[in-house]
């Protein structure tokens, strides 16, 4: 079984579960968009993304954001999924992250997008 995110409870009254390629995709977004420090018990949890939502753009800053995603879900994910790419842009108060990974259980290729308003 697989919980869903966000926590709800079904039309059963029983605890809401979804698919598995969901629930790596709620995982993804899970590491996206926690601050580091955020979590209590796992200080070092999360990527730091939205921290860097207010610096000044360029081009240094879009390669470092990549590289700070990407090695987060390495990091909390690798045995999870295969990062090959990450792009992530910012449209006035809309953060979007694009992230191309290989679940490893299933070798399944998937493309998920990911928003966040800032």
């Amino acid at each position: 079984m697989n919980v869903d995110y966000p926590y709800r409870i079904d039309g059963r009254g029983h605890t809401g579960e979804t698919t598995n390629a969901d629930h790596v995709r709620d995982m993804i977004e899970l590491v996206l968009f926690t601050r580091p420090g955020e979590r209590v018990n796992r200080p070092a949890f999360g990527s730091g993304l939205l921290q860097l939502v207010f610096a000044p753009l360029g081009d240094n800053l879009t390669a470092a954001t990549q590289f700070l995603v990407q090695g987060a879900l390495q990091q909390w994910l690798g045995d999870v999924i295969a990062v090959e790419a990450v792009e992530v842009t910012r449209d006035d108060a809309t953060l979007r992250v694009l992230v191309q990974y290989v679940v490893r259980r299933t070798q399944q290729r998937l493309v998920s997008e990911f928003t966040q308003n800032v």
